[in-house]
Parts: C-alpha cells; sequence; structure tokens
C-alpha cells in the first residue's frame, strides 16, 4: 500500500514566527506531539515537536510565550513521499528512530504519516512493528 493511501491530507502547519505557547496549543488542540513549520505554498522547513519544547526550552528556562519557533525547531527532517510504500516508510522510520514522516511531493508538504497510521491497516502490522521495535531500540544499550 502506498503512503498516499495512509496519510493525513489536512496538516495543520506554523510558521518559524509563532511562539512554542502556540505551538504547544496547537498540539493540544490536535492531539499530536508534532506541528510542521512551513512557509507559504507550504514549503516545509523544518518541525516542532513536544520533545523540541522541552527539551530545547522549557528545560532552558525559556520563556515559551515569547520565544519563538525558529529558535527550537529540528531543521533537518527526514521526509518520504506519496509514492513509497509501506514498508519503505516503516524501514525509514526504523533507520532514524523517529515515528513520524512528513509526506512532501514536489517540495510542499502534503501530509503526514504516523507508525499508528501503518499499525491499523492489518496486512502491515509487521512493518509498523517492526519499525516500532526499532525506534524503542535504546542508541546506547550499554547505559541500561
Amino acid at each position: 500500500m502506498k503512503i498516499r493511501e495512509l496519510m493525513t491530507r489536512d496538516v495543520k502547519t506554523l510558521k518559524r514566527e509563532h511562539t512554542l505557547q502556540e505551538a504547544a496549543q496547537m498540539m493540544a488542540d490536535l492531539d499530536v506531539g508534532i506541528i510542521p513549520v512551513a512557509n507559504q505554498g507550504d514549503h516545509l522547513e523544518g518541525v516542532i515537536t513536544d520533545r523540541d519544547i522541552v527539551v530545547r526550552a522549557v528545560a532552558k528556562g525559556m520563556d515559551i510565550n515569547s520565544t519563538k519557533i525558529n529558535e527550537c525547531l529540528s531543521p533537518a527532517v527526514v521526509t518520504c513521499n506519496p509514492d513509497m510504500t509501506a514498508q519503505e516508510a516503516a524501514d525509514l522510520m526504523a533507520q532514524h528512530q523517529i515515528r513520524r514522516l512528513p509526506v512532501v511531493e514536489k517540495e510542499r508538504l502534503v501530509g503526514i504519516v504516523a507508525i499508528g497510521d501503518l499499525a491499523v491497516v492489518g496486512i502491515h502490522e509487521n512493518e509498523a512493528g517492526f519499525a516500532l521495535s526499532e525506534i524503542s531500540e535504546p542508541a546506547s544499550p550499554e547505559l541500561h
């Protein structure tokens, strides 16, 4: 099955100029942990995650009401395209230990696919399970 058939299409985005508080509020409203950051034309510039907000801002004592997304976003984003298979997306998630992939076509954000999207389709349970096990694998197992 192609990502085009599994992805969420109506993806809300924010701009670099929005505050971390606005990003956190949108995450809470949408019940998500990631918001793509895009400029006009839906050109993906990065993502802001709940973890970015906590680790890069809150832990450092930054004011989330005035700190702009630009200061904490993850600019190097792993993406997929809508014609990738679910297996290819699962492999990419496992390789990079991530749970969500923005879907980009012709340099435009067209959707997002999450590990859960792969898991809800019965024929992809193995791919999703494998990807999740790889994502959940500690980077430094000797520390545990």
